[in-house]
C-alpha cells in the first residue's frame, strides 16, 4: 500500500528489499535516543522478525522525492478493557534533515488509520521524557500522556532469570 501525503510525502509499505534501510534507520533512531550501544539487531534478525513465517511487526517507510526520510514500526497488541486489539507504536523517525515538513505527522496519521480500519481500539505508544520536541508534536495531534502508568522491562540476563524462576 502507497499513498502521496497532502504535502507530497510518499508513504508505503516496506519489503524485504528495504532491510539496509530499516537497519539504518534503526541505528539513526537509536543514536537520537542516545542508546546506539543497546542496538544488537542485523539484517538477518530483522528479515526473520519483519518478513519471515510470523512477522512480529510492520514498518512503513516516509520519502521526500527520492529520499527516504522516516519510518514507522508498529504490531498489534490487546486491550482486555475493550474487548479489543489495538495498535502500539514501537518506532516513529524522521531523519533530522526532513523534521518540521510534515513526515512525522504523515506517518503518524498513516498508521493512525491503519489502526481505525482494522477496528483497533487503541493506538499507543511510549515517548522519552526528556523528548520534548516529540512529546510537544503528539499533544498538539491530539495525544494524551498517560502519567499515571509506568512502563516495566525485563531483558537479557534478566528474562532469562524470571523465565526460569520456579
Amino acid at each position: 500500500m502507497q499513498e502521496t501525503a497532502p504535502n507530497g510525502v510518499k508513504i508505503r509499505s516496506a519489503c524485504e528489499q528495504d532491510l539496509p534501510l530499516i537497519l539504518a534507520f534503526v541505528k539513526d533512531l537509536a543514536e537520537y535516543e542516545r542508546l546506539s550501544h543497546l542496538v544488537t539487531t542485523t539484517e538477518s534478525g530483522l528479515r526473520d522478525a519483519l518478513f519471515g513465517l510470523h512477522p512480529g511487526a510492520e514498518v512503513v517507510l516516509a520519502f521526500d522525492g527520492a529520499d527516504p526520510a522516516g519510518f514507522a514500526v508498529y504490531f498489534h497488541n490487546f486491550s482486555t478493557f475493550l474487548g479489543v486489539k489495538g495498535l502500539w507504536l514501537e518506532d516513529l523517525f524522521v531523519r533530522p534533515a526532513f523534521r518540521g515538513r510534515g513526515h512525522g505527522k504523515a506517518l503518524l496519521q498513516y498508521v493512525a488509520r491503519i489502526a481505525f480500519e482494522r477496528g483497533c481500539g487503541r493506538f499507543e505508544w511510549a515517548v522519552l521524557d526528556w523528548n520534548d520536541p516529540s512529546i510537544r508534536f503528539y499533544k498538539a495531534l491530539g495525544a494524551q500522556p498517560l502519567n499515571d502508568w509506568t512502563i516495566f522491562r525485563v531483558t537479557g540476563p534478566a528474562l532469562q532469570r524470571l523465565a526460569s524462576m520456579q
